[in-house]
């Protein structure tokens, strides 16, 4: 995602083990994730579209993208009982920094989310104001750096399960031949542990669930969850061309092993910096449009199902509240099916 200029990508993890509710918070293992498009996005707001797959979850800002086709603020991940709370501390942050907003217009900042409640205490409320503020923070000081965003078990990702293993954040992005970058961001939180697919190889078909493993510990998930995908461009594609980027994630989806399960959400986006514009301007460069659109539907394509791996790849095994346990998926046994 940090490989299109000026998006930054930033983390806070929540991680405590207290008595459960009401005498204390329970198992925390979850957290916030921001990814900011840079600068002003309010004064200078981004074209941006939003797609649903499956329905199954929530997005603020989702119908305000639909109709006038702009982002206005960062974009926040988080879990499913957070939502709430992450969306008023934006508000507050976003007032604190920019006195148009709020006397010039109003904002809806974007926050999406997924459920982590197999490992995470959602009869509490996780998250405060200050991790909000430190993800934003963090997302900040990225944009520019060298240094590759953190992924796995991380920020919003903390608590989250894919195709029956330990779950998270994951990126990937691609160069294109006309110089322009096409990076994608996963939480994925989603899937069958049969399912898993690498490569087209039916990874999870031939490896060992720990469920079956060792059934004493809750290890299986399940199918329900979510995933958010936000795709990132600098190429100039308006609001429909958004939405068409945005659309593809579910076919890198569907190549890790997704089937887009009854009680998961996916939600898609994606924002284009290449037609950025003052609020209220129209833009002078003409978007990128019908078949040249090609090379960049592939990018996503391809991004996603990558970053769904590296989301996974990257995690580490998490117990959480009551012992239920995500196991990191083994990248040893994965290249040994692989050959």
């Amino acid at each position: 995602m940090l490989d299109v200029p000026g998006v930054g990508v930033g983390h806070a993890t929540v991680w405590r083990d207290e008595p459960a509710p009401p005498e204390g918070r329970g198992v925390a293992r979850t957290g916030v994730t921001v990814v900011d498009p840079g600068g002003d996005t309010f004064g200078v707001p981004i074209p941006f579209g939003a797609v649903a797959l499956n329905g199954a979850g929530e997005m603020t800002g989702f119908l305000t993208a639909g109709e006038w086709g702009l982002l206005e603020s960062p974009i926040f991940l988080t879990s499913t009982m957070q939502l709430g709370r992450v969306y008023d501390a934006a508000c507050r942050l976003l007032i604190a920094e920019n006195a148009t907003v709020g006397r010039d217009d109003v904002m809806i900042p974007v926050v999406a989310e997924c459920d982590d409640s197999f490992v995470n205490e959602p009869r509490a409320m996780q998250v405060e104001e200050s991790d909000v503020a430190d993800a934003l923070d963090a997302a900040r000081a990225s944009i520019g750096s060298a240094e590759p965003p953190a992924e796995g078990a991380v920020g919003s990702g903390t608590g989250m399960a894919c195709l029956g293993h330990k779950g998270g954040i994951g990126t990937s992005s691609r160069v294109l031949p006309s110089g322009h970058t096409v990076a994608v961001l996963v939480m994925s939180n989603f899937g069958d542990f049969g399912r898993l697919t690498v490569d087209g190889i039916p990874v999870g078909r031939r490896i060992l669930n720990p469920a079956e493993a060792a059934p004493e510990v809750a290890a299986d998930p399940g199918p329900k969850g979510s995933c958010i995908v936000i795709v990132a461009t600098d190429a100039p594609v308006d609001h429909a061309g958004c939405e068409r980027l945005a659309r593809r994630a579910g076919l890198g989806l569907a190549r890790t092993g997704s089937t887009a399960h009854h009680g998961s959400g996916e939600i898609f986006m994606a924002f284009a910096t290449g037609l950025r514009r003052p609020r209220g301007t129209v833009p002078s460069t003409a978007p990128v449009a019908g078949s040249e659109l090609n090379p960049l539907f592939e990018a996503v394509v391809d991004a996603t199902e990558e970053s769904v791996l590296n989301s996974m790849l990257m995690a580490p095994t998490v117990i959480g509240r009551n012992g239920n346990t995500l196991y990191g998926l083994d990248a040893d046994v994965v290249r040994a099916l692989l050959r």
